[in-house]
Formats: C-alpha cells, structure tokens, sequence
C-alpha cells in the first residue's frame, strides 16, 4: 500500500513522533490514521517505560509570566543530556508545561504528592454527596473511588487533561517527547505564584 505524503505529515503533526515512525506506524496498521495514531502511543509508552531507570540530571528551570503580570510559573524539568536540555523541542516543552501549570493550578505532581488527610476529607465529602442523593450503601464505595480518581486528574499535573490536547494527559506528553528525542524526562518540580496570595 502506498502512504502519502500528507498522510505522514498530517500524523506526524498530530502525535509530534518522528517522519519514518509516521510512516512506519501507517505501513503497520495499513494506512489507518486512527490506528497509526495509537500504534505510536503504544510504542513511546514502550519507549518509555525502557528508560524510565535512566538517570535524569541535566535539563532546565523555565520561568513562564501570563499576560498582565499577575501569575507566574516556575518548573524544573530534567532530562539525561545538556544537548538535549538546550534543543528547541525540549524547551517548547517545558514552556507548555509551565503553560498547563498556569492554566490548570495543580496540586502535586503525582498521587503521592497529595496530603493524606485532604484524600481523607475528600473521600468524606463524596460519601455525604452520595448518602444525600440517596445512592445504596452497597455501590458507595465505588462511587468514591470514581469522584476520587477524577479528583487527581484535576490535581495532580501528571495525571491532567493537557490543555493543548484534552485527548492526552501531560503524561502522554512527556511519553511522547522521551519517544521523540529519546531520553528520559523527569518534571521534578514547580511553584505557581498569584499576586496577592
């Protein structure tokens, strides 16, 4: 089967992976955009996860102001290699990053980042909700661990919705990019400042 050009541009733009993995991931799942599209999820989730142990000293602290001086980021993203930390993609990156940071006002960077004791209130208010609406005892727990998932999703950077791509979270993002220059990337750290708090 012949792919087109524009077919491999077009993935390409869509998943930010490489020309020939465009093309190749079109070979594969016989010119099926959709399937290609996934195909190279897969693979740079493999990509990965392969180098997920690797060390990640080098990288950069991006400094990101919006519009009015009123809010500002500050994040910490490393990578394995001073070369790659001074590439445009990687700085691209990490400016979206600090982007979404701005724009969504995470928690925590993880799960593991969040205060036990706000789970704990939170799981406490889901319960009431649902003891108020009148849910049966025997589905509660479900409920709560449903309400409590979509709480980390909304506080927890890594597991959020990217604001450029509601499709991927910044997870897949920083998948894709360790498929893309392949090293691994770590978002270390951030702080979020507001004027006035």
């Amino acid at each position: 089967m012949e792919i087109s050009a524009q077919l491999v541009k077009e993935l390409r733009e869509k998943t930010g992976a490489g020309m020939m993995d465009c093309k190749n991931a079109l070979t594969e799942t016989g010119g099926d955009f959709e399937k290609a599209a996934n195909y190279l999820r897969e693979k740079g989730k493999a990509k990965a996860a392969s180098k997920a142990g690797r060390s990640t000293k080098e990288g950069l602290i991006v400094s990101y102001i919006h519009p009015g001086d009123k809010l500002g980021v500050m994040v910490e993203i490393n990578c394995e290699t001073d070369f790659v930390a001074r590439t445009d993609d990687f700085r691209l990156f990490a400016k979206d990053i600090a982007m979404q940071i701005a724009a969504t006002n995470p928690l925590s960077l993880s799960r593991e980042g969040i205060d036990a004791k706000v789970v704990e209130q939170e799981q406490a208010i889901y319960r009431q909700q649902a003891i108020n609406e009148g849910k049966p005892e025997k589905i509660l727990d479900k409920i709560i661990s449903g309400k409590i998932d979509k709480f980390y999703a909304e506080t927890c950077l890594m597991e959020q919705p990217f604001v450029k791509d509601n499709e991927k979270t910044i997870t897949d993002v920083v998948n894709n990019m360790i498929a893309k220059i392949g090293e691994n990337i770590s978002v270390r750290r951030f702080a979020r400042f507001r004027l006035g708090e």
